[in-house]
């Protein structure tokens, strides 16, 4: 209930604050592109009920039944020139806010995947992911915040993500789930703002319990 509250606090604080940029955002991709604004999606929420994430369109109408399907791999020739720019910047999440007021996801929790993503999750995990509203934010996505990174590169790309990030992911989301606090939310929270200035800063160094890296992943990072 206390973390409700805040949601809601911080959700129309932000709104008040960024609508000028947001309806400007909304003006240029009117204009531009394929005159698309906002892109909803289906993803898995609390309690494992589907509801529609809010993001600014970024990508052709019609990219998920194209080559790549829901992975955006790297110079991607899906994602529109200024949608490039908003999810380089992740301004493109920004519309989620309204899913926050809507109570449909948190500020932070763990992030709702398509239905697609989340059967990559254990029946058991994922039950236990989805008992907590999904974040705009999160461990998950912070820990993974150039998540594109460990896969673009690769031929088996669809395969790496189903075998090695998708099980990493799972145990990221079911640690924050174990170990959610207030504390916690502020915690993220104040990561997600200094990750958005310092892209290199050390995660582990300040969430020291959370599950390291797959080594497949570190060498699949250095091999890019």
């Amino acid at each position: 209930m206390i973390q409700r509250c805040f949601d809601v606090f911080f959700a129309s604080l932000a709104l008040a604050i960024l609508s000028p940029a947001l309806l400007i955002i909304g003006l240029i991709l009117k204009f531009s592109g394929e005159g698309e604004v906002i892109y909803k999606q289906e993803r898995v929420g609390l309690f494992r009920d589907n509801f529609h994430i809010l993001k600014f369109a970024t990508m052709l109408k019609d990219s998920p039944s194209l080559k790549g399907g829901t992975l955006t791999l790297k110079d991607d020739p899906r994602v529109l020139p200024f949608g490039g720019f908003l999810r380089k910047t992740k301004i493109n999440e920004l519309p989620q806010l309204i899913n926050v007021l809507k109570g449909d996801m948190s500020i932070i929790g763990p992030r709702p995947l398509v239905p697609n993503g989340e059967s990559n999750y254990s029946i058991d995990a994922s039950k236990h992911i989805r008992s907590v509203r999904p974040g705009l934010a999160g461990v998950g996505s912070l820990v993974l915040r150039d998540e594109e990174s460990y896969y673009s590169h690769r031929d088996d790309a669809a395969s790496f993500y189903k075998n090695v990030i998708s099980p990493y992911k799972e145990r990221l989301e079911v640690w924050y789930v174990d170990n959610r606090t207030v504390g916690l939310y502020f915690q993220i929270i104040f990561l997600t703002l200094v990750a958005v200035s310092n892209k290199n800063v050390d995660i582990f160094k300040y969430l020291n319990s959370i599950p390291e890296l797959p080594s497949d992943m570190i060498r699949s990072k250095a091999k890019k």
